[in-house]
């Protein structure tokens, strides 16, 4: 495969939310579903396993994610590289310089309670930067608002366009589906336990078996009396796409993951002082957007997260410095999956890789080849 062919298949992408909206455990289910866990572990269940990102002490204890956790995975062809951001307000500066490292959003939202302060604050970054923000409104298995309602709140509170995707059937212990608007069918899901994927299955609208035929008629009707679907709005963050489910029962979350890495930008250039970085450049180039120390009792040391902005990395390869003005190897490249970590020999644009930090970067430092002098801005 080529450079281009990989970076392209690059999806890197941050999860936002008010506390408690199901954040980590779409998370979780997102790596369910990529094959990454064989089994998912609930945020807060009492059982032996916690969910994969939530994975230092004080977040197991809690059920919050603190730091920032970086977890890279495969499907469908695509290299995913997800970033779960904290969402407790204690820990938002760490959150705001995750989201400068990622191409795209998704906005997690409590069918409930609807937009929340910790959502608009994460929005307002996202939306300087005109990225893709995905709407997931979660916590269908339970009593929540009128979709239409929710849908009018976003785009009020945020100021941004809506556009469903698909529609509930019903909530709460009646949800059983979501209306696909694009295949112009239902998708009917059955439970498979929650930590297993749900079972799917295509039912198209004039088949005699569906009850309630006549609301939901009514329903897509007023659906199609709303905007058109835009990608190039959606890329350029004017227009959120808006998907139904439940992260819990796993109800909803297989369609959300395939069409969101369809819809959502390959790794986007970024700025420096000497302008634009092209993407697909062959030189090297990156930023540290957070330090971490001590991140595990196995594991005493200092790791310096960063962000790929152009070109191939290649482990033994002598980079540049430019705050310190060395030259240097990165030593012990890693990528990761929580508190699990792999060395890696190469990685590629829009990839996030950690390397062992002697206490000489911080964060905002830029990574280039020998000769390039350059420095990201922000």
């Amino acid at each position: 495969m080529t450079n281009r062919e990989e970076i392209e298949r690059r999806r890197t992408f941050a999860i936002i939310s008010h506390p408690d909206a199901g954040k980590t455990t779409l998370t979780e289910k997102f790596l369910l579903y990529g094959g990454a866990i064989a089994q998912a572990g609930e945020v807060k269940g009492k059982r032996e396993r916690a969910a994969k990102s939530d994975w230092m002490e004080i977040e197991k204890q809690r059920g919050i994610s603190v730091t920032s956790s970086v977890m890279q995975f495969q499907h469908g062809g695509y290299c995913i590289n997800i970033l779960d951001t904290p969402g407790h307000q204690d820990f938002s500066e760490d959150t705001y310089r995750t989201l400068m490292a990622a191409d795209s959003a998704v906005m997690v939202i409590d069918g409930a309670k609807g937009v929340e302060p910790q959502t608009r604050k994460l929005f307002k970054v996202c939306a300087l930067r005109n990225i893709p923000i995905f709407t997931f409104i979660n916590k269908m298995d339970r009593e929540t608002r009128d979709p239409l309602e929710l849908c009018e709140e976003v785009e009020r509170e945020l100021g941004i366009d809506t556009y469903p995707v698909n529609w509930p059937i019903g909530c709460g212990k009646e949800f059983a589906g979501v209306y696909d608007r694009d295949k112009r069918c239902i998708l009917h899901f059955t439970d498979a336990g929650h930590a297993k994927k749900a079972g799917i299955t295509e039912i198209e609208l004039d088949d005699p078996a569906l009850v309630d035929l006549i609301t939901l008629a009514e329903e897509v009707e007023l659906l199609g009396a709303g905007r058109d679907f835009d990608l190039d709005a959606v890329r350029h963050g004017k227009l959120s796409p808006v998907f139904f489910g439940s992260a819990l029962t796993n109800f909803g979350v297989e369609p959300f993951l395939n069409a969101f890495l369809e819809m959502t930008t390959p790794p986007l250039p970024r700025v420096s002082d000497a302008g634009e970085v092209d993407v697909y450049s062959p030189e090297f180039s990156a930023f540290v957007f957070k330090i971490q120390a001590n991140m595990n009792k196995a594991h005493r040391d200092r790791l310096a997260f960063m962000r790929i902005c152009s070109g191939k990395f290649e482990r033994d390869t002598e980079y540049f410095h430019v705050q310190s003005g060395r030259k240097m190897r990165l030593s012990q490249p890693q990528t990761m999956m929580a508190a699990e970590r792999e060395i890696v020999d190469e990685a590629y644009a829009g990839d996030i890789i950690g390397v062992f930090d002697p206490g000489i970067f911080s964060i905002g430092d830029t990574i280039t080849m020998p000769g390039k002098k350059f420095r990201f801005s922000g």
